[in-house]
């Protein structure tokens, strides 16, 4: 009887823990990704005089490449960068922006791409997209998973708490996704994989029910993993379904509306509790409420400045930033007085859940 499997790319080595970022020539050399360091290393500019002297010892070969600003251009000038000299892979090392240029630049050259995230402020480490700004508007690109993840804790803890905190947001509005996706099967006939899902209800479930904090190594590592494993369940079904619904799109319309307002987790768990309310789901959203609550991160627009004028014209707008995806936003098609209304209801659901 033949055996019927699937091969599904993840990355040769994921490791979270204090001090990985000294320790990354022995990584790369573990993981059979470079012996000699013959090395990209790709960092920001706020980190990269320490993550120099970090790793420059060890990884005598490498170059050192600082990009700014997380977008298509800087992407693209790195990659002409990388046609220098031949190298074993592209290692990226710092925040959201950092990696994704990486990233880019990285797929583009055919080379390996190695992540070391210094902040936990949303899934995009381990994820194969690159969310990259063009024009003003930021898109999302298609990119090879990377070959290795790496979490090193020592700067997590002495990165900015607040974008840190955001990724709690991220991995928490997993749950409205897989809803929408599920929506989507029952309405439309959309189909559902299974292992993605499992992996990215898993990531959110453990930080839910975990009792810790961002002072808690055990806490940031369950983030960090579970920012991994949404990234990997986007990489299993080819889409980035199990992690962004309705949540993100809300989210893309206030970064495209009212940029700046406050960062990609933190967004994306406000958006994920609306669309929960909207669902009717009552557990849920109790669940989902306290966790933010928990770890301070905002349920309300007013929590990010936004007025309810201004939340309701994004969720208005929210539809058009993925046009071919449909969620309870679509289902829904509400009316700007609806989702006023609704909007109303909701808050008071808030403030009863408190």
């Amino acid at each position: 009887m033949p055996l019927l499997a699937r091969t599904i790319m993840t990355p040769l080595a994921i490791d979270v823990r204090r001090g990985a970022v000294a320790d990354l020539a022995a990584i790369l050399a573990d993981g059979r990704i470079s012996a000699g360091g013959d090395v990209a290393v790709v960092v920001g500019p706020g980190q990269a005089e320490k993550i120099v002297e970090l790793i420059r010892p060890t990884l005598r070969s490498a170059d050192i490449f600082t990009v700014t600003g997380g977008t298509l251009e800087a992407a693209d000038d790195l990659g002409s960068k990388l046609r220098a000299r031949s190298y074993d892979a592209v290692v990226g090392i710092g925040g959201g922006k950092t990696i994704d240029v990486a990233k880019y630049a990285a797929t583009r050259r055919g080379l390996p791409m190695v992540s070391v995230a210094t902040s936990l402020a949303n899934d995009g480490i381990a994820s194969p997209v690159a969310s990259l700004i063009t024009g003003g508007i930021k898109g999302s690109y298609g990119v090879h998973i990377p070959i290795a993840v790496i979490v090193d804790l020592d700067f997590v803890e002495s990165g900015p708490d607040r974008y840190n905190r955001g990724g709690i947001g991220d991995v928490v509005s997993n749950i409205s996704a897989l809803a929408d996706w599920e929506l989507a099967r029952e309405v439309r006939g959309e189909p559902v994989d299974g292992l993605a899902a499992s992996l990215s209800r898993m990531a959110a479930e453990a930080l839910i029910c975990h009792p810790g904090d961002m002072s808690d190594d055990a806490f940031v590592t369950v983030l960090a993993e579970g920012l991994i494993s949404s990234g990997l369940a986007m990489a299993v079904c080819g889409t980035s379904r199990p992690s962004s619904g309705g949540c993100h799109e809300i989210m893309h319309a206030i970064d495209a509306i009212f940029p700046g307002t406050a960062s990609h987790g933190e967004l994306a768990g406000l958006g994920a509790l609306f669309c929960t309310f909207l669902r009717g789901d009552t557990v849920r959203l109790r669940q989902m409420s306290a966790c933010l609550a928990r770890h301070d991160l905002p349920r309300l627009p007013s929590d990010v400045g936004l007025s309810d004028e201004q939340f309701v014209e994004a969720v208005q707008f929210a539809p058009t930033t993925r046009p071919d995806r449909y969620t309870i936003l679509e289902h829904l098609a509400m009316s700007p007085a609806q989702t006023r209304q609704r909007l109303a209801d909701y808050a008071g659901a808030i403030s009863d859940l408190d």
